[in-house]
């Protein structure tokens, strides 16, 4: 790929939001580890520099080898990346008197600079640091300032290397998409052509390539991912694509008959596996969310092991993997990164299953994954679903799990989904679901007192899943479906609503 940004993780959690921005842009972008950059740099039309955790003044600090970057490829250095490029070419940094984090203004913007074309003085930017450039390298023009940040901008003379104290990648940088399309399209002559259709043909021509006429197992839930998946790889080696739709028992009410329902008709070869029981007892007396996820991706591994033996030379696994799932689970760059919660299907297999694993979606976000479903034309239905974790229901029950729980949950759930469909709302939430609380709660039903439990309603808006806000539900609704829920599951006597939002909390309770 010859229109492609290369960008250097110094192990910020805003690096992959940068290789976000970049995409919307319809510009290709990878991330790669600060300390082991690709060896063969010809495809790249531009470098970024990520921000890090760290001081550029500690002995620990990333330090790269830009010897093929700076002043040989258009460079944009950010938070870390600017800092390190001032300390290390003779400008001076220096700890902030005060940590410098949140909202700012540009109160100074260098006239007639192309890097910040149609941004004006007073622009919102995005602070997150606690050491400051106080002094710039010689061969260095000061292109931007705050009211408490004097080198908030500034860019090397002879060079297309630029430099910025803030964060152009998060949404509170209000200007940050236009300063990033400024530095690759007018400065990189980067085209925006990276498209979902580009994707498409892009990712099933390297699929042929990768499986050739082998046969392969996916592993379908129903959901957007998986799905787009099943298409991408039904174009690249047809009926070689063997699909399982495994009831883990873990699922929403009715979800494994009206999942195999919803593919019928799209010519993708379907096998349904109900595993409920299997699954159940794996769990039964386990209650640490970690160790159940643990036991639910083992069983998974388990049944599609059973499945795999039962298609001739199969050779591949695929899943429906995408980028938040792997962000989550480990650093996607091995860097510093901290483990949040792991994915049942981010990891790779045990030694003892013969398949390779092929994850076509991993380097997608979730609204991408959308957008390149759109493209092959995916049933709407499919494509507008809710994300639902691959562990189901298992982590929405708090502590252990068994049949009269799950089954209790289903029908809070079933309330709680369908009356987001019937109320108009279910389009204007990213994601819903309930959660069995692991408490018991004192309430009176008619003359008696009960000591049933409590469910937690959750409903964010998000584009990526990185990040969340809880969405402000009618108050009328709310109070349509606690009442819903009270009176129709038995065992159920108090419904709160979440609202929380990501960070701090994750989407999911567990």
């Amino acid at each position: 790929m010859q229109n492609n940004v290369l960008i250097l993780d110094f192990g910020s959690q805003y690096t992959q939001l940068i290789a976000r921005r970049v995409r919307e842009l319809n510009i290709y972008s990878e991330i790669k580890p600060y300390n082991k950059p690709p060896k063969d740099l010809s495809s790249y039309g531009a470098v970024i520099l990520s921000g890090s955790p760290l001081s550029v003044r500690g002995e620990d600090a990333p330090h790269p080898d830009l010897s093929e970057i700076k002043g040989k490829k258009p460079l944009l250095a950010i938070c870390y990346g600017a800092q390190y490029l001032a300390h290390f070419n003779g400008g001076n940094v220096s700890p902030s008197n005060t940590r410098e984090y949140g909202r700012a203004n540009l109160s100074f913007i260098k006239e007639n600079e192309p890097f910040f074309h149609i941004i004006n003085e007073g622009s919102q930017v995005w602070m997150s640091h606690s050491d400051t450039i106080k002094e710039l390298p010689e061969n260095a023009v000061k292109l931007a300032s705050t009211h408490d940040v004097e080198n908030a901008a500034f860019r090397i003379e002879g060079e297309d290397t630029y430099a910025i104290q803030f964060h152009p990648e998060v949404y509170h940088t209000t200007d940050g998409k236009q300063l990033l399309k400024n530095f690759l399209v007018d400065i990189a002559g980067m085209e925006q052509d990276w498209t979902p259709d580009a994707f498409v043909e892009t990712t099933v021509a390297e699929l042929k390539e990768k499986l050739n006429d082998d046969k392969v197992i996916l592993g379908l839930s129903g959901g957007v991912d998986s799905s787009v998946a099943a298409l991408l790889l039904h174009k690249a080696i047809g009926k070689n694509l063997h699909c399982i739709f495994v009831n883990n028992g873990l699922l929403r009410k009715n979800e494994f008959h009206d999942v195999l329902e919803q593919y019928e008709g799209m010519g993708l070869n379907v096998k349904g596996v109900d595993a409920s029981a299997r699954f159940l007892n794996a769990l039964a007396g386990e209650s640490d969310p970690e160790k159940k996820r643990k036991i639910i991706g083992r069983v998974f591994i388990e049944v599609f092991d059973d499945e795999a033996h039962k298609v001739e030379n199969a050779k591949w696994l695929a899943q429906g993997t995408i980028y938040p799932d792997v962000i989550e689970s480990v650093s996607v760059t091995g860097g510093p990164s901290a483990t949040i919660k792991s994915h049942h299907n981010v990891g790779g297999l045990p030694d003892y299953m013969k398949l390779k694993v092929v994850e076509p979606l991993k380097l997608l976000f979730k609204d991408e994954v959308r957008r390149v479903g759109a493209s092959m034309h995916m049933d709407p239905n499919i494509l507008g679903r809710h994300p639902f974790p691959g562990p189901g229901l298992g982590i929405r029950i708090l502590g252990d799990i068994n049949e009269e729980k799950v089954k209790m949950l289903q029908e809070v759930d079933h309330i709680f989904i369908k009356g987001l469909k019937d109320w108009g709302l279910y389009d204007k939430v990213w994601q819903a679901g309930a959660m069995l609380l692991p408490v018991n709660s004192v309430g009176v039903m008619g003359d008696e007192r009960t000591y049933e439990k409590c469910v937690a309603l959750r409903a964010v808006e998000s584009t990526d899943g990185m990040t969340a806000d809880w969405v402000n539900l009618p108050y009328e609704f709310l109070q349509k479906t606690s009442n819903d829920i009270i009176n129709k599951v038995k065992g159920v006597n108090r419904v709160v609503y979440d609202i929380s939002s990501k960070p701090p909390a994750t989407i999911e309770w567990e």
